[in-house]
């Protein structure tokens, strides 16, 4: 097992997302590794690289690991819809796509589930979607 790829694993996400025009369109650029501090930055949706766990997946010959990681979109909107089409924009962003790794090689990943809710006494809107990406060191 490694969590040596990890690292590799964000930036490859985080570029891919930067550069996609239509998750440009609604989140602006405003993609992070952590929720904004509270100085205004939440007044437009934003998008969080957020929680990732890590597993064995390594073979007898061969490094790796299964990454379950959670990307999420947060809107100050009433309703759910802008967050949606930011949620659809980062799925046809990465699934499918071969993402190039500064280390390791992305074997597949894959969608696992999300889960809309409602945060801070219905002020914000959150969508957290999972994602399941195979690794091998290479």
């Amino acid at each position: 097992m490694t969590y040596a790829l990890a690292w590799a694993l964000q930036q490859a996400l985080y570029a891919r997302l930067a550069a996609d025009p239509a998750l440009a369109a609604l989140a602006g650029g405003r993609i992070w590794d952590a929720a904004p501090p509270e100085t205004g930055a939440a007044d437009a949706l934003y998008v969080v690289l957020g929680d990732e766990e890590a597993r064995d997946f390594s073979t007898a010959t061969d490094r790796g690991a299964e990454h379950v990681l959670t990307i999420s979109v947060v809107t100050p909107q009433a309703g759910f819809a802008e967050a949606k089409q930011a949620a659809a924009a980062i799925c046809d962003a990465l699934l499918g796509a071969e993402l190039a790794l500064a280390r390791g090689r992305l074997i597949c990943l894959g969608f696992q589930g999300a889960l809309a809710e409602r945060l801070e006494k219905d002020a914000l809107r959150r969508i957290r979607l999972r994602f399941r990406a195979l690794l091998e060191d290479t």
